[in-house]
């Protein structure tokens, strides 16, 4: 039973962070002979308005892209004043539990993938479920939603755990326990120094090995907790030349519920090597894993970020949100090796706080003030404050 009940939490914590707001979505249900079919999803609208410098992401749902703030003498000339709406964040997803109890998810929404905000198909879920095996395309097992504060920028926190994206993969479940192989993700940049000769001219990241994952989510009372780790391989190999390094990486979140109507969540974050898996680190999403040095040699690079929350109960389906999160990589040693920018993001930040309503049952409104920051390499920094509006109808 308090396993049922971990779970059952689990999902309304990951229902808000990805909704962005406090309700979670129901669905459809019927059946079609001996399946048990339900179609869910929701319409949604973004609006924004940029203050003091044009942020939002070219990709549509008005998220912050930490790439377009301006640091240092840039941040003077920005004309101030943006404002922008869209609906591509709408989804639809379709669950089967078939006779033999093997379940089904496909989930797709219209953010699209090529810099449009006219709303392309993107799939976010296909997979199997079958005695607790889990093969295709989901959340990665690098990625809890335990410790995250609801917000309404559909990108999040930096410093939330792990992932906190969509990768195929091949999972096993017991309990609360999970472990995976998965599709590798990050980038390798090349030195470009004064000695670069000796090394590959450009190379490409060769993944020799999927990532392997494991993670655990448990609770006590009003006490929900997760951790996670994970180890990967990175490297190139141009057939003249080849190294790798083994990165990892891994992090921790917890939530307490102090009453039943206020709750504190925060989280921890730490990798070498597997920076891709530091949510929002780099210009925007993920910073380098790595670099090949004049040598010809990889290095690995380094980060950690965490966040904190409080989320207040009104009730009358009212709730305010506070949060924190950062994330910081160490990019010294890439940039004295020319591997990087000096105008490369080193440090993102975030201050939100939102107040949300549901004035009736499946019709979930918002509103947030975020302050948003960002450090170069060379110690340049910026910042951007925007006001988001989101209005969601799930079915």
């Amino acid at each position: 039973m308090q396993s049922n009940k971990l779970r059952m939490a689990i999902r309304a914590t990951a229902a808000a962070t990805i909704f962005g707001l406090a309700s979670q979505a129901g669905a459809v249900d019927f059946k079609a002979g001996d399946y048990d079919m339900s179609i869910y999803g929701y319409a949604r609208l973004n609006a924004t308005y940029d203050i003091d410098e044009d942020v939002s992401t070219s990709r549509g749902t008005r998220s912050v892209d930490y790439s377009k703030i301006n640091t240092g003498a840039a941040e003077d000339d920005e004309a101030t004043g943006h404002f922008g709406a869209d609906a591509v964040q709408s989804r639809l997803g379709f669950r089967v539990m078939t006779p033999q109890g093997v379940k089904i998810n496909l989930e797709g929404d219209f953010r699209g993938n090529s810099g449009t905000s006219n709303g392309n198909i993107r799939i976010r879920h296909a997979y199997g479920v079958y005695n607790g095996v889990l093969l295709g395309r989901t959340w990665s097992n690098s990625t809890s939603f335990t410790a995250n504060t609801s917000q309404l920028d559909f990108d999040g926190v930096p410093g939330a755990n792990g992932l906190q994206s969509r990768v195929s993969q091949a999972r096993y479940t017991t309990g609360g326990l999970s472990v995976s192989l998965e599709q590798p993700l990050g980038s390798l940049s090349t030195a470009d120094g004064p000695d670069a000769g000796t090394a590959p001219d450009s190379v490409s990241r060769k993944d020799s090995m999927p990532v392997a994952t494991i993670r655990l989510e448990q609770g006590a009372g009003g006490l929900k907790y997760t951790a996670g780790a994970l180890v990967r391989q990175i490297g190139y190999d141009t057939g003249t030349a080849d190294d790798s390094e083994i990165g990892f990486a891994a992090f921790l979140g917890a939530k307490m519920s102090v009453t039943d109507m206020v709750s504190i969540q925060g989280s921890v974050n730490y990798a070498d090597g597997a920076t891709a898996y530091l949510y929002r680190s780099g210009n925007n999403f993920a910073a380098i894993d790595a670099y090949v040095d004049a040598n010809g040699d990889v290095e690995t690079v380094s980060g950690y970020s965490g966040s904190l929350g409080a989320s207040f109960d009104l009730g009358g389906g009212r709730s305010i949100n506070a949060v924190y999160g950062m994330s910081d990589t160490d990019l010294e040693d890439a940039f004295n090796a020319g591997a990087v920018a000096a105008t490369d993001n080193e440090v993102n930040s975030m201050i939100a706080v939102n107040y949300q309503w549901s004035p009736v049952e499946n019709v979930n409104m918002g509103v947030q003030y975020g302050y948003h920051e960002a450090e170069d390499v060379n110690g340049d920094d910026g910042d951007a404050s925007r006001l988001h509006f989101a209005a969601q109808y799930n079915f």
